[in-house]
């Protein structure tokens, strides 16, 4: 049989704990510091109640419901819409309503408005990726991530628009059977894309 020996440990002095634990627990804080400075706008935004993110990493919330059918690739929508940087600078922003052909726009703004119905008002959070990328467009940094107040107010598919337009241009009245749809009386149909 073997005998252990008890050694008694020489006392700890108070200063030395609680060094330990202020260390320990600013080592703590500065692990949280980081993990919320790695963190990422769209990251927190995910996390807002409302805020939807999509398979491809469009963020959108629904501001008013609309109803009815949703545009497709081949239609072309009438928005009003306001673009934004995220520090809040207005880079663009509709007058009217204005048409686009859901196709000829940012891949993020076009899935945006496949997922809405008439009448509905959203707000898009669109990812660089989804945007214009690393390039610069404008007043639009690169790597900027975009933020849309869209309000979509009618669709038509782009082949009936290419046919109103063409209705219009063979002598149609304005403001009669071969206006587009929208356009006041008098008004020009809008640019074909």
């Amino acid at each position: 049989m073997s005998t252990v020996t008890a050694v008694p440990i020489a006392p700890v002095k108070r200063s030395y704990v609680v060094l330990l634990i202020v260390g320990i627990i600013a080592a703590v804080m500065a692990a949280a510091a980081l993990a919320v400075q790695g963190d990422d706008f769209l990251t927190r935004n995910a996390r807002k109640s409302g805020v939807v993110t999509t398979a491809s990493g469009l963020q959108y919330q629904v501001v008013e419901a609309g109803s009815g059918p949703k545009p497709t690739d081949t239609d072309v929508a009438l928005v009003m819409y306001e673009g934004k940087l995220l520090d809040g600078t207005t880079f663009d922003k509709s007058q009217q309503p204005t048409p686009f052909p859901v196709t000829g726009v940012v891949p993020g703004f076009s899935e945006g408005l496949k997922l809405m119905p008439k009448g509905a008002k959203y707000r898009f959070w669109i990812k660089p990726e989804l945007g214009y990328g690393a390039e610069t467009k404008g007043p639009i940094p690169g790597n900027s991530t975009l933020v849309f107040d869209v309000e979509l107010i009618d669709f038509l598919p782009e082949a009936v628009l290419r046919q109103l337009q063409q209705q219009q241009m063979m002598g149609g009245a304005p403001g009669g059977p071969g206006a587009p749809v929208g356009a006041a009386p008098g008004a020009e149909a809008p640019a074909g894309r």
